[in-house]
């Protein structure tokens, strides 16, 4: 299934279910089949994902190490797509929402 999120002041973005979910989580919105991030609370969702954002890198950082003297890349067969990849696109929606003083809204 399919998310896409909507705003007067962006194009859409549509993401897979599972992603959509777990970063409407993160602003602590229930991941239901619509809603909205007001004008209002989109500060506090930007803030939320970036901060997310950050734990993540801070997480995989050197391998989990925070000793370690350089970061290391993850084995190839352990790529994955990392939460600052598949928020990019709402965090951009969501600032350019908040420079218009538009909500963005999605459904399934």
């Amino acid at each position: 299934m399919l998310y896409r999120f909507k705003s007067q002041a962006t194009a859409d973005v549509v993401m897979l279910e599972p992603s959509a979910r777990h970063l409407l989580d993160i602003v602590g919105k229930a991941p239901g089949p619509q809603g909205i991030i007001t004008s209002e609370q989109i500060p506090a969702a930007i803030a939320a994902l970036e901060e997310a954002v950050r734990l993540e890198h801070d997480r995989h950082r050197h391998n989990g190490d925070p000793f370690a003297a350089e970061d290391h890349e993850e084995p190839a067969e352990r790529e994955h797509v990392a939460l600052h990849q598949r928020a990019a696109p709402l965090i951009d929606m969501l600032k350019r929402s908040a420079a218009e003083g538009k909500d963005v809204v999605w459904g399934v």
